[in-house]
């Protein structure tokens, strides 16, 4: 058995687009927003080639300081898109979005990498990359769900504990789905990719179950310190009612 991953060839990358030109065709024929679809998966074309090269780069590179101002890249722009939902107090939630994201998303993937993985460089970019984007990533999710849901309790003056459990348990439903869903309902791309590769089914498992471990934990960690962090800012916004 080949255990190598097969290299795509262009011409049958290009047939992929097959089924997008299916669902942009109908978009069109119904007077949808078909130019939206179009701008979207133009614009994931695009990113993915730039990332891809970017990626290649960086991995050649080897270079510890390069990797540790990626990854302070991706907390400054996680921070700031966790709270596109709550626009109106977004300047005063940043430093506390920073903080949370930097302590619960940047130990988690510390204890990950220097202690269950061990990576030798401690910077591996090919593990250090995609696994921060992983924990980062979802860590912002979690805390863009809290705030929004947080925000929405206490305009109906929910007092601060009721309305810091209702959120945290918001931000965590994702995950949780998530946590119920793998192995039943979906093969998550970490474990697919592995497969794809050659990879025993067993061993790609156990990398899926520290992936889930690790998005559920980061995620739970940084929400919790961000509904801790913002309760002054309740306090605030109760004076000012």
């Amino acid at each position: 058995m080949n255990h190598t991953i097969q290299t795509i060839p262009l011409l049958n990358l290009a047939i992929s687009f097959v089924p997008v030109i299916v669902a942009l065709f109908i978009l069109f024929k119904w007077s949808l927003n078909a130019s939206n679809a179009l701008y979207a998966v133009v614009r994931m074309l695009i990113q993915l080639l730039l990332i891809g090269y970017f990626l290649t780069f960086i991995f050649e590179s080897d270079s510890a300081p390069l990797i540790l101002v990626i990854l302070a890249v991706m907390v400054v722009a996680s921070s700031w898109i966790a709270l596109g939902t709550v626009k109106k107090h977004q300047h005063r939630l940043y430093i506390r979005a920073f903080g949370s994201i930097a302590i619960g998303g940047g130990l988690t993937l510390a204890l990950i990498t220097q202690a269950v993985l061990r990576l030798d460089p401690w910077y591996w970019p090919q593990y250090m990359i995609p696994l921060a984007g992983m924990i980062f990533a979802n860590s912002m999710n979690s805390v863009s769900l809290a705030a929004e849901r947080f925000y929405a309790e206490i305009s109906r003056n929910i007092p601060y504990h009721e309305a810091r459990n209702i959120a945290f348990q918001a931000s965590l439903i994702p995950v949780v789905n998530s946590l119920f869903a793998v192995g039943l309902v979906s093969l998550p791309g970490m474990m697919t990719g592995q497969i794809l590769s050659g990879v025993s089914p067993l061993i790609a498992v156990r990398y899926q179950i520290m992936v889930m471990c690790m998005i559920f934990g980061s995620s739970a960690i940084t929400t919790v310190c961000f509904l801790i962090w913002i309760k002054p800012l309740y306090e605030k916004f109760q004076v000012n009612q």
